[in-house]
């Protein structure tokens, strides 16, 4: 017997072994701006209430109707669209991979334009399916004619737009966005809008779906609940025609969503007006963060729609060839975290994502800015 049978990751896919780990930064006894979480916890007495109703939850048996109450009470907040239907995620991210497995028909190929969340490549990977990046124009609209020519060449199963962005925060251009669904739809792919920052947003492609329909028959909307303030509850849902969902919903595995999850997420729709109230805060805090960072001359802070904003920090010299770097360091040296996403895209050269935290938070951050020259 070869010394090769004795490998135990002989079976490990080659391309697996190949990749990086998501990485997590450490994060204990820093200001946490990395990750896009809501800052805020909830208040003593609501987290008194869902303490005690968590303790009654009948953990010792699967999952069952709570989470079809969960499922209208979900539909009931988002206003389901006629002839739509829900189906619920272990995040968002289950969601994008049962995207790729119930499209994984000969040639299939994934579309996403880039810089985008890395999930949308990393579950074509994983599912075996082809991906295809089109690069944003410099502004981070999209290339419409680039994703034009790359759609008709390439046919893609799905098309991944995420309004707004993540990392760059911005809301592509709407007719832009109706001319490719439009395009897409023509030779039966999809089009899946992913709405993770939606509590933040101005605008929702879902008031677009309610006012165009036929127009919008093959497009996917999905959100999350994690920016809504429940990232620790791992909880994301897509809407869609039924006929079209019931078919992805077949791959989702049995009792994928929790108990305890399922009770947190119902308990957070009995309360909107909190997080509401929450969302609201970030919203004037990323203001006053980008109206006190329009004033550097050392430093571009791009408008957002989301909870999080682009920072490009300017070179100070020749020798300054990673600003980004530097500052991300001084930053973290003043225990203030952020992403370094310079080295993502080549878009994104010298930038950093900064999530807007609570006020005080902001503040700490404005100061460890200054203390890096910005």
């Amino acid at each position: 017997m070869s010394s090769a049978t004795h490998n135990p990751l002989r079976f490990i896919r080659q391309d697996v072994q190949s990749m990086h780990a998501y990485a997590i930064q450490h994060s204990v006894g820093m200001v946490k701006l990395d990750a896009m979480e809501n800052p805020f916890a909830l208040p003593p007495e609501l987290q008194a209430q869902l303490g005690e109703r968590l303790g009654k939850v009948a953990i010792n048996r699967y999952p069952g109707a709570r989470i079809d109450a969960l499922k209208a009470a979900l539909a009931d907040y988002v206003n389901l669209p006629q002839g739509f239907s829900l189906m619920l995620g272990n995040g968002s991210d289950e969601l994008i991979s049962l995207l790729a497995m119930a499209c994984d028909v000969p040639n299939a190929k994934i579309l996403a334009p880039e810089p985008g969340f890395v999930m949308y490549a990393m579950s074509a990977q994983l599912q075996g399916l082809d991906y295809i990046g089109v690069p944003l124009r410099a502004d981070f609209e999209l290339d419409e004619a680039a994703m034009q020519s790359a759609i008709a060449q390439h046919e893609p199963a799905i098309v991944y737009l995420a309004y707004p962005n993540n990392p760059t925060a911005n809301l592509w251009d709407a007719g832009v966005i109706r001319r490719l669904i439009a395009q897409v739809s023509a030779y039966g792919g999809l089009v899946v809008m992913d709405e993770a920052y939606q509590p933040f947003s101005s605008l929702s492609w879902l008031d677009e779906i309610r006012q165009h329909p036929e127009a919008n028959a093959h497009v996917l909307l999905m959100r999350t609940l994690s920016k809504f303030g429940l990232a620790g509850v791992r909880l994301g849902y897509m809407l869609a025609p039924t006929a079209l969902l019931k078919e992805v919903d077949k791959l989702r595995p049995p009792y994928n969503v929790s108990v305890l999850n399922a009770e947190c997420a119902l308990f957070a729709l009995e309360h909107t007006e909190e997080f509401a109230r929450q969302a609201q805060q970030i919203c004037q805090e990323r203001e006053r963060l980008l109206s006190a960072l329009s004033k550097s001359s050392n430093a571009t802070a791009y408008k957002s729609d989301a909870n999080m904003m682009l920072l490009r920090i300017q070179p100070q010299s020749a020798q300054d060839s990673a600003p980004a770097d530097r500052v991300f360091e001084v930053l973290k040296a003043h225990k203030v975290l952020v992403k370094n996403v310079s080295k993502m895209h080549p878009l994104l050269a010298h930038c950093l994502r900064l999530t807007v935290g609570t006020p005080e938070e902001n503040t700490q951050l404005l100061a460890a800015l200054k203390a890096a020259g910005i």
